[in-house]
């Protein structure tokens, strides 16, 4: 069987066509898998940074200034401290492209923490 130059064109053609065709997957899919994991790091900084709230809470301390000095700097203005009695709970949003992503994506982390009485 004999192949044609013609048809080797042909075929590259529909190779670059192809390649083309996948490379916007193939970029949906790396950002798909970025804003997986800076979700899930928020997710660590937000339960160490409850652990620090705790502990400046059951040291008589207000708890919103060590949360947010235990959190990097991109992070402290996307969190939110609540603090009911001995529960504190911190809520941090992921760094993200789009800010109604971030919403649907924010992470919590909560402890409680007895308090000093007096």
């Amino acid at each position: 069987m004999v192949i044609s130059p013609q048809r080797i064109r042909d075929e590259r053609g529909q190779a670059t066509l192809e390649l083309l065709a996948g490379i916007p997957a193939l970029v949906l899919a790396g950002l798909v898998a970025l804003q997986l994991l800076a979700t899930g790091y928020s997710l660590t900084l937000a339960d160490g940074a409850a652990e620090a709230g705790a502990m400046a809470l059951a040291a008589g301390k207000p708890a919103g200034p060590a949360v947010r000095e235990a959190l990097p700097g991109w992070a402290r203005d996307r969190a939110h401290v609540d603090v009911d009695g001995g529960r504190l709970t911190v809520r941090l949003e992921p760094p993200s492209p789009l800010h109604s992503i971030a919403q649907h994506l924010a992470v919590t982390s909560s402890t409680w923490v007895r308090r000093p009485e007096g």
